[in-house]
């Protein structure tokens, strides 16, 4: 249900668009003088060029559905079901709650044995909520860097 609302942007479109305009009309001519259907052309010339920029908007889109944030706000009620983003809001928002409650908690907060600082939870929370597009990003940066320019350059 939250993936609909946002499955074509039109920055992406517009990126995707001037890339499939980059090559060249001659590689699918000489495919379809060789024979190859509309399809083949497609399935063994176009898509293999198109890793750069399928990496590129498959990147754009993950980052953005992760660090999605009012989408799952606005639409889901159930707490049980709440994006990441949404959920980590609530524990950063409830830690902040705990501080200003008026109670002097002394910015420690006691689980079991070990006691925590409001400040190290919220790092904790930040870290848990970027590394694994961090992690998703050094794979797909050669693809990224080179979709990026080759989708913005006119000849």
């Amino acid at each position: 249900m939250l993936i609909l609302p946002g499955l074509i942007s039109p920055f992406n479109a517009i990126l995707m668009r001037n890339f499939f305009w980059g090559i060249p009309d001659s590689l699918s001519e000489s495919a379809k003088i060789d024979g190859a259907s509309e399809l083949q052309v497609l399935w063994r010339i176009i898509l293999p060029l198109s890793k750069p920029i399928i990496a590129t908007i498959g990147l754009f889109y993950a980052v953005g559905h992760w660090n999605d944030y009012f989408t799952g706000l606005y639409f889901i009620n159930d707490n049980t079901k709440w994006p990441l983003q949404v959920l980590l809001k609530s524990i950063i928002i409830d830690l902040n709650a705990l501080n200003m409650g008026g109670q002097n908690f002394n910015n420690v907060v006691d689980v079991g044995k070990v006691t925590l600082q409001p400040e190290n939870i919220k790092a904790a929370v930040i870290i848990f909520a970027t590394v694994p597009i961090l992690l998703v990003y050094p794979f797909l940066q050669k693809y990224f860097v080179k979709g990026i320019i080759i989708g913005a350059v006119k000849e």
